[in-house]
Order: C-alpha cells, then structure tokens, then sequence
C-alpha cells in the first residue's frame, strides 16, 4: 500500500495485521481522487475530509496529500487508530488531522453537535456489516455535517447496492472496479 499522489506520492503506508480489515486498494484509490479531481486537479485544495470507518488511514492520508487542510479520522478499533498514528507519523504528517476512536454512529452523532461541517464524507465499512451504509447516509442526509455541494462516498461489494436515496441524499454516480464499487451521492 502507498500514496498515490501529492505531497506524499509513491511513499508506504502500513496495512492492518490479519484479513478482519480491507484497506481501500490502490488502485481504487486513485480512481476515487481521480473522479473528484477530473475537472480542475487543484479542487482538493483546501477541502475539509471526514474519513469514516477509516482502517489504516489510507483514503484521508491520500486527502490530505492531495491539499485537504483537515482530515477526521474515526474508527474504533484499537488497532486500526494505532495505524493510523504509524502512518501519519512515519510521513511527518503533525497537523491537519484528529483522530476519533469511536463507532461512526456515536463520532458522527458528537461532530454534528458541534457543528462540524466537510466537503466530503468517505464511507467504507466492514462489507458484512451492510446496514451501516444506510444508517450512516441517513444520518448525513439530515445532519448539518454535509453542506450544500458536500459529497458523501460509499466503497461497497461490487454485488451489494447500498441504496439509491436517504432522505435528502442521492447517488448520482456508482463506479465498479474489481470486486469493489464507489457509490457517489449529495443532496438534491
């Protein structure tokens, strides 16, 4: 696993121990930033990023190589916010990030109460556990986290179809890659 582009290109990130986690790839990951930069590369420039269900840190690593001022990363694993902390630390990253060791449900419930607001919102729980999608992008349809051209990301089992619309919410994109899918969604 490695940095795709940016500040950090081609430098190694460390992968969580045993199979239980599956890091983003990396070639998804940089058809992700590849589909949120096509029209003006420098977009990310300044952008705040919440990571959630964030493993290894990989996807809100890349943001932040990218030109994200902000990255949160939540995950409740012991382990996994460990790594996090490794690879953020093995790039001299310092600043520019908070790492919340919790469930996405209660970090989400804690940032919208204190009005925390993101560009984009990176969803990608344990595939198996399929009504955290729903529940979390019905949550960001009806908090204030997303703002008006905010854009959510769900990576998902290309086989499963997390939904079409939560609330004020809807996907307008779905790309497939390998066994893994990206849905893309904002509200309308």
């Amino acid at each position: 696993m490695r940095v795709i582009a940016g500040e950090f290109k081609s430098r190694p990130l460390r992968a969580l121990p045993g199979m239980k986690t599956r890091p983003t790839s990396d070639r998804l990951r940089e058809t992700l930033f590849n589909v949120l930069t096509a029209a003006d590369p420098s977009s990310l420039q300044g952008i705040i990023w919440l990571d959630l269900f964030a493993g290894t840190g990989a996807v809100g690593v890349e943001a932040l190589s990218r030109g994200a001022i902000q990255v949160t990363f939540v995950d409740s694993g012991k382990t996994a916010v460990r790594v996090i902390r490794e690879n953020l630390k093995s790039l001299s990253i310092r600043t520019g990030f908070e790492i919340l060791e919790n469930d996405a449900a209660k970090a989400l419930r804690q940032l919208d109460a204190k009005g925390f607001t993101a560009d984009y919102v990176f969803i990608d729980p344990p595939y198996a556990l399929e009504e955290a999608y729903s529940e979390t992008l019905f949550f960001l349809a009806e908090s204030r986290i997303l703002k008006s051209g905010s854009i959510a990301i769900a990576e998902h089992d290309k086989r499963f179809d997390p939904g079409e619309a939560f609330g004020k919410l809807h996907r307008y994109r779905t790309l497939k890659q390998g066994d893994s899918a990206l849905s893309f969604y904002r509200r309308s």
